[in-house]
């Protein structure tokens, strides 16, 4: 259902609050250079420090400024199974075309337990629902298996694999046979993905370089191989710096070096150390990018 490039959305904050006109600023600068659709309030999003009211207003926000030109999933997991539910809800009502549930962290369920959750989310709602796997962050991994028994419930359409292993991908594959849209959580190794039979990739660097993805994705989907691999070459050291610190930490610096934000971020996490700023500022002259 979801295919292409999708924007994990930062989210843009001054003195403490989040910044409308500079997050309006940014959807604009997304539709603009050809994305497919657009994530907010995701792990990019900083959702974790996001009250539930910012969580909203934020949804709210992107859904008015897209106005029906992309799809909008809009990030609403959580560790709470009743809070998923809650905030599910609210972005289905909202006008959400999907939601992005992130594997309940710090709890540590059993694949069971992910199951349920994630069943008991399905059952609530009728919107399409995208699962996520990231387990460096959540402190558990969704396995192949359980994606595969996920993947039976009409409402569960596809899953953001952020683990970067492709023979992973490629057994999440088989296992669900088609039932389910494989996504890359993983902006350097979205050119492999795609070879295996990904469907897509939700960006952290295409907030700073949509064209770019953009571009792989379409030079990959009309089979020129060489094009695809020199983008995909192209973008290695950006992907790369963009991690160089916790995300969203670098590619909110790089945003903020272009003039789409401000640098604001929020505890715990602290702005860009300055001995990653400078590698970062002359990767994105490298590739285009104007900065400041």
């Amino acid at each position: 259902m979801f295919k292409g490039v999708f924007t994990a959305l930062i989210t843009p904050f001054k003195d403490g609050q989040v910044d409308d006109a500079a997050l309006r600023h940014l959807i604009e600068f997304q539709i603009q250079n050809g994305i497919s659709g657009l994530v907010p309030c995701g792990t990019t999003g900083e959702s974790a420090t996001l009250s539930h009211a910012e969580h909203r207003h934020v949804i709210e926000v992107c859904l008015q400024q897209v106005n029906g030109r992309v799809p909008v999933i809009a990030g609403t997991g959580s560790n709470s199974t009743a809070e998923t539910i809650e905030l599910t809800r609210f972005a289905q009502q909202a006008g959400a075309n999907g939601a992005l549930l992130i594997t309940p962290y710090y709890n540590k369920p059993t694949q069971e337990g992910l199951v349920r959750h994630y069943q008991a989310v399905a059952e609530a709602v009728d919107i399409p629902l995208v699962l996520y796997n990231v387990p460096s962050r959540t402190g558990v991994d969704m396995l192949p298996d359980t994606v595969a028994r996920l993947a039976q419930h009409p409402r569960i359409v596809g899953l953001k694999e952020a683990t970067a292993n492709m023979e992973r991908a490629s057994i999440i594959l088989e296992k669900t046979n088609g039932q389910i849209t494989l996504l890359s959580g993983d902006d350097a190794t979205f050119l492999p993905f795609l070879a295996i039979g990904g469907a897509g990739v939700i960006s952290v660097s295409t907030n700073i370089a949509p064209d770019q993805m953009v571009t792989l994705w379409r030079q990959f989907c009309k089979g020129d191989l060489t094009a695809s691999r020199h983008t995909h070459t192209r973008l290695l050291e950006i992907n790369r710096l963009l991690f160089c610190e916790t995300n969203p930490i670098p590619v909110k610096a790089a945003a903020a070096m272009m003039g789409l934000c401000g640098p604001e971020i929020r505890l715990p996490l602290t702005p860009l150390a300055e001995v990653h700023r400078e590698p970062l500022r002359q990767a994105m002259v490298r590739i285009g990018l104007a900065v400041s």
